[in-house]
């Protein structure tokens, strides 16, 4: 896959994708007299795609759909009354510079499936519920702005704008600090709840355990809906006993470089990761990390028969 080309241009921004193997998207800022209607034939569209289809035949093209909308930044108030969750496009809108709106929405799904699960089901207190708003708001700001601030890099500044971007994009391309916010496509860490560690020096809280592939089987298989235990040092069997009793995987490293070196950056032995794969605590105490899965997740309730 060629990735996402964004086109900076004050007059007219752009973005491209290719989402299929003969399927692409692209999206133009329409300028102020200009609406979808005007571009719903191909012979209208030619100019605009021409950067991408040089050489085409345009009797091979076909315009599948054409539509305008307006993006707008917003978080709402609050996302939550008693029973009820706001998630995806309710609790949030983001621009669309980063591609991040269905995301986000998945994320929210993700993040308050299991607290709900847990609470029905007995194994998490009611106040895991009050921590699905303050995680997933902040995250949502974050990215909202992070959004904005690439769509004022992409657009902003007229001509003298246009001219300042041609010569700062590529060498900003290549800083570390650029990569990680607007490239390599890392998420910040969560915060702000009592499900995620604010230890001081805890380098894994909050951040998602790598969805790494091992054989044939990826480490979400391996886990399957519930917690886990990463590890690169054996639990002891009374831990592991622990752990066992609240449907907690114990997923070692040995065999998973990835996962190793993802405990070894974030100077840590083991990582206690919940279920929407976002990392609660890590350590290098293994015991401590069983104790605090205990202190938080009911066992399993044992029918015995009669």
């Amino acid at each position: 896959w060629e990735g996402v080309h964004q086109v900076c241009d004050s007059t007219r921004a752009a973005t491209y994708m290719r989402i299929g193997p003969e399927r692409y998207r692209w999206e133009f800022q329409l300028l102020d007299h200009e609406t979808a209607a005007d571009f719903g034939s191909l012979a209208a569209i030619a100019p605009l795609v021409a950067p991408w289809t040089a050489g085409t035949d345009l009797a091979a093209l076909e315009v599948i759909r054409s539509a305008e909308y307006t993006f707008r930044a917003a978080v709402a108030d609050r996302w939550r009354s008693g029973r009820i969750f706001l998630l995806g496009d309710a609790a949030h809108l983001t621009p669309p510079f980063i591609g991040q709106g269905m995301g986000a929405g998945i994320r929210d799904a993700s993040n308050l499936g299991w607290k709900v699960a847990g609470f029905l089901g007995g194994s998490l207190p009611p106040d895991v519920l009050d921590t699905y708003e303050p995680e997933r708001s902040r995250h949502a700001r974050s990215m909202i702005d992070t959004a904005r601030l690439l769509g004022t890099i992409m657009t902003r500044g007229g001509r003298a704008g246009d001219a300042l971007r041609a010569g700062a994009v590529p060498v900003l391309n290549r800083t570390p600090i650029v990569r990680r916010r607007f490239i390599d496509s890392a998420t910040p860490p969560l915060v702000g709840s009592s499900f995620v560690s604010a230890r001081r020096g805890d380098r894994l809280a909050g951040r998602l355990c790598p969805n790494t592939v091992q054989g044939r089987r990826e480490v979400d298989d391996l886990i399957g809906p519930g917690w886990a235990l990463v590890t690169s040092a054996a639990p002891s069997p009374t831990d592991r006993r622990e752990l066992e009793a609240r449907g907690c995987t114990v997923v070692g490293t040995t065999d998973r470089p990835e996962l190793s070196s993802w405990l070894h950056e974030g100077r840590a032995t083991a990582a206690l990761v919940r279920p929407d794969r976002t990392t609660m605590s890590s350590g290098h105490d293994v015991s401590a990390l069983v104790a605090l899965a205990a202190s938080l997740i009911t066992p399993a309730r044992t029918e015995v028969s009669a």
